[in-house]
C-alpha cells in the first residue's frame, strides 16, 4: 500500500457538521410513525404457519438437546464409575 492513498473520512477525523446536530423529540416522533407505516404485517393465515414452522423447530431442538445430554451423559458416567454401573 502506498502512502498517497488518501485516507477515508472515519480515519480523518470528525463528521460533518450535519451528524452532529441532534433530532428533535417531535420530529423523532414524527419518523418512527412513518417508518412503522412502511412495514408490512403478515396476514392471519402467515402468522398461525409462521408459529407452527417455529414449534416445530422448537420442538425438534428440545428433542436433540435432550438426546445429545442423555449421551454425555451416559457416556461421562460411563468413563467416571465404570461400564457396569450406573
Amino acid at each position: 500500500m502506498s502512502d498517497s492513498t488518501p485516507d477515508s473520512k472515519a480515519v480523518r477525523g470528525p463528521r460533518d457538521s450535519k451528524a452532529d446536530k441532534r433530532t428533535s423529540l417531535p420530529t423523532f416522533y414524527r419518523q418512527v410513525v412513518a417508518e412503522l407505516r412502511k412495514v408490512v404485517y403478515p396476514t392471519q393465515e402467515q402468522l398461525v404457519t409462521y408459529f407452527f414452522v417455529v414449534m416445530v423447530f422448537v420442538v425438534v431442538m428440545i428433542a436433540l438437546v435432550s438426546v445429545l445430554d442423555l449421551a454425555f451423559g451416559k457416556l461421562v458416567f460411563s468413563i467416571f464409575t465404570g461400564p457396569g454401573q450406573t
